[in-house]
């Protein structure tokens, strides 16, 4: 999803080359692979959006995977780009990085002040090693490697799994096959009251072409050597509950909603700190209920190959 993004967003953009491989190509877990491509290719920026993700269901099934598989990835990539001779590279990481308890919203310097969410903890560790590694390359090689955070995605491309899926993609699946059924109702997982932030996609690639666009001194400022990353959000969230309300007017179904507590809520609450980006001049342009229509049109016009869908 945010690859796709991104290929959007810089293939816009005039004397801009794009390359890219799929995961079937380039297996970004296998170091010899990696080296290859960088050795073979003429690199000059890196945008690593590349990542095992997934829901809470999905964390919790497979925390192995989730953390050895994005600790290769990031290893293997940043290690490589700065063996290669590459001097820009963005990596994207995510709001899981901060504390369950965090103060809200939460702001860059919450990083490693208190424990992590259990759910997701496995990639949450994967995704602060990945913001340290781009960290200590630029301090001991002097390459410019940067960070952002953001928050919860969602977009064209997104994985719909029901179960799998994150919060958004899974819940238009849900709500959409219940709708063609016509079910009396739909379950939502949790019990609705967990306050999330959600960014559309494209609203991200935008953000990240920005930051990686700022001058280097101008971003070293901004994120000195104890804040190595930039938040990237709306600075607005909503219930779970206020979400799947607006899923349903989205795609139209009309039926019933069972919250079912026994599926867990996750952190309370994740709302980002934007003042940082804001004052290095980008804010978003999407709202959730423009950024839900985009991607359940997309959903209908794809449906047959989409990820994850029924």
């Amino acid at each position: 999803m945010v690859g796709s993004a991104l290929v959007r967003k810089l293939a816009a953009l005039p004397n801009v080359e794009v390359v890219q491989r799929t995961s079937a190509e380039l297996d970004l877990t296998r170091q010899n692979q990696v080296n290859d491509f960088f050795q073979n290719e003429k690199i000059h920026q890196v945008y690593l959006a590349a990542a095992r993700a997934g829901g809470i269901h999905a964390n919790n099934q497979y925390p192995a995977e989730f953390i050895y598989d994005n600790l290769m990835i990031e290893g293997n990539v940043v290690h490589a780009a700065y063996k290669a001779g590459v001097q820009k590279l963005l990596f994207l990481g995510s709001s899981c990085i901060y504390p369950r308890m965090a103060t809200q919203p939460m702001s860059e310097s919450e990083l490693l002040s208190g424990k992590l969410e259990l759910t997701n903890e496995p990639y949450a560790v994967a995704k602060i090693a990945g913001i340290k590694l781009c960290e200590s390359y630029s301090r001991q090689y002097g390459v410019d490697f940067r960070s952002v955070m953001p928050t919860n995605l969602y977009g064209e491309n997104d994985n719909f799994h029901p179960a799998n899926g994150h919060v958004i993609p899974a819940m238009l699946q849900r709500f959409h096959d219940a709708k063609v059924e016509q079910l009396p109702e739909v379950t939502v997982w949790g019990s609705g009251k967990p306050m999330r932030e959600f960014l559309y996609v494209d609203d991200l690639a935008d953000a990240c072409v920005h930051v990686m666009n700022l001058g280097v001194d101008e971003y070293r400022d901004a994120v000195d050597e104890r804040l190595s990353h930039i938040n990237i959000g709306v600075g607005v969230d909503c219930s779970i509950k206020e979400l799947a309300e607006l899923i349903a007017k989205t795609v139209g179904y009309t039926g019933g909603m069972r919250f079912d507590t026994s599926k867990p809520d996750g952190t309370p609450r994740k709302l980002l700190d934007v003042s940082l980006i804001h004052s290095l001049g980008w804010r978003s342009s999407i709202s959730l209920e423009e950024g839900l229509r985009r991607t359940y049109r997309w959903f209908l016009e794809n449906h047959d190959h989409i990820r994850g869908a029924a």
